[in-house]
């Protein structure tokens, strides 16, 4: 797998709560990459954490310095970075991420609020239902998470490692095969 990749990057999109960090960082242990999640990322260069950069600066302030992250980031190879849940809602994203594969999480929105639901740091879940908060959000989302390279179903039994070997298997089916000049 390591081979056909040939160290292209893979980008895990979804909602919050899909598992994109937990999974990301098992599919970059067996692929021997590295793993970042651009929100740890994100609070790091900016010394707050993601809850204080929506309250001080706003969510469009946020999306800027999500986009410059990934905009750096883009230019690495043999990486998993697991992504914020809205980095799709701004095209300019669109192009840094197409210089990997993309990997959308797809997870029911009933199975995302069972796991958010004690969440308190989400800040676009600072809301009186946060459910139907949830909804919205992928009603306004799917259409661009559905642009991803790969689209991976999970439901609430899969374990993350499942999830990890399925995405292997589906990218493989998505990569050329590398040509053997020798043949």
């Amino acid at each position: 797998m390591q081979e056909q990749l040939q160290g292209i990057n893979l980008y895990l999109i979804g909602m919050m709560g899909s598992g994109k960090t937990t999974i990301g960082e098992i599919l970059a242990k067996q692929l021997d990459y590295r793993f970042i999640d651009t929100d740890e990322l994100i609070s790091k260069v900016a010394h707050q954490s993601i809850s204080e950069i929506f309250a001080t600066e706003g969510e469009e302030a946020f999306r800027d310095i999500e986009s410059q992250v990934l905009s750096q980031l883009c230019a690495y190879q043999k990486f998993v970075i697991s992504t914020g849940g809205g980095i799709i809602l701004k095209k300019m994203n669109w192009s840094y991420l197409r210089h990997g594969i993309i990997i959308w999480l797809n997870v029911p929105v009933e199975e995302l609020y069972n796991r958010l639901k004690e969440d308190t740091t989400r800040p676009l879940l600072q809301h009186p239902e946060p459910l139907k908060q949830l909804q919205t959000l992928l009603e306004q989302r799917t259409r661009l998470y559905a642009q991803a390279d790969l689209e991976i179903m999970i439901n609430s039994g899969d374990t993350p490692e499942e999830i990890s070997s399925q995405i292997l298997e589906k990218i493989s089916s998505i990569l050329k095969p590398k040509s053997n000049a020798l043949n």
